[in-house]
């Protein structure tokens, strides 16, 4: 890479969750700056929108879920801590009581994780990265079975290490979140020989990544590899995995295919790439 540049993954979460969260990032790799999109592999629409991104090339990670009532990719006997009844706990949250307060078995959460990736494979995703739904892998002790998944594997991993700034004032819930993510990730130990951590961008914003907020996201971006986390979606689909989800999909999207945020890139000489571009590039 040479100096001055930014290149930039722009990845959009929750492909196969719903048709129309998928029918949205489709539109917004077509239409727009979308470069990425991870899978929540046992989302109901997983494998059409599997077969929709590979024909028109975009390129797909795994978002590997721990939570939002998913059903478990690996056998319900063999996870059924992480999965209670054969499906993941219903949030973030109550997945990390049950992690940290010693209800969960490793061996369940590396089972289940190397079940996700498989099943991604098997439905014909050329995985190029991995990271995980609602941040999970920042937890403690997952952390580490994400990274040796990735390292097994040779592949990158998003890190949501950015720093806080002043807009995040306006919304004090998802900005205390965000700087417990932020601080997961910076105290982190360093990663493993041959794990690639990429900073990642959006996780305040998720969910309200309007077309102001993302130009001045891009606006933030100094020089480097990044990538900014997205959900854009086609309308307000009701999740049934998670009925009180409520996310700003349809003004995302708009965003993502704005051509003033195309232009800002240009003008900013930001690069829009892949994980699987920065993989080859190393």
């Amino acid at each position: 890479m040479g100096r001055g540049t930014t290149r930039l993954i722009v990845n959009a979460d929750d492909l196969g969750l719903h048709p129309s969260v998928d029918a949205g990032i489709l539109r917004a790799h077509r239409e727009g700056i979308v470069t990425s999109a991870t899978l929540l592999v046992t989302g109901p629409s997983a494998s059409e929108a599997i077969s929709q991104a590979r024909a028109q090339g975009l390129a797909l990670g795994v978002h590997l879920a721990l939570s939002t009532r998913l059903p478990c990719a690996a056998p319900p006997l063999e996870v059924p801590a992480v999965a209670p009844g054969g499906r993941l706990r219903a949030s973030w949250a109550e997945f990390a009581r049950a992690w940290l307060t010693g209800r969960v078995r490793r061996a369940e959460v590396e089972r289940e994780l190397e079940a996700q990736l498989a099943r991604a494979r098997e439905l014909g995703a050329e995985v190029d990265h991995l990271d995980a739904h609602q941040h999970l892998h920042l937890l403690p002790g997952i952390r580490p079975i994400v990274e040796a998944l990735a390292r097994r594997e040779g592949l990158p991993v998003r890190w949501p290490d950015r720093l806080p700034s002043a807009s995040w004032r306006r919304a004090p819930g998802p900005a205390l979140k965000t700087l417990i993510l932020t601080a997961l990730a910076r105290t982190a130990p360093r990663p493993p020989p041959g794990v690639r951590r990429v900073s990642a961008g959006g996780v305040f914003e998720a969910g309200r990544l309007d077309e102001p907020t993302l130009l001045t996201l891009l606006d933030s971006l100094p020089e480097g590899d990044f990538e900014v986390g997205c959900h854009p979606g086609e309308g307000t689909p009701h999740v049934p995995e998670d009925p009180a989800w409520t996310y700003g999909w349809q003004s995302e999207l708009e965003a993502l295919t704005s051509p003033r945020v195309r232009a800002r890139l240009q003008e900013r000489g930001i690069t829009l790439t892949t994980y699987g571009h920065l993989r080859s590039a190393l």
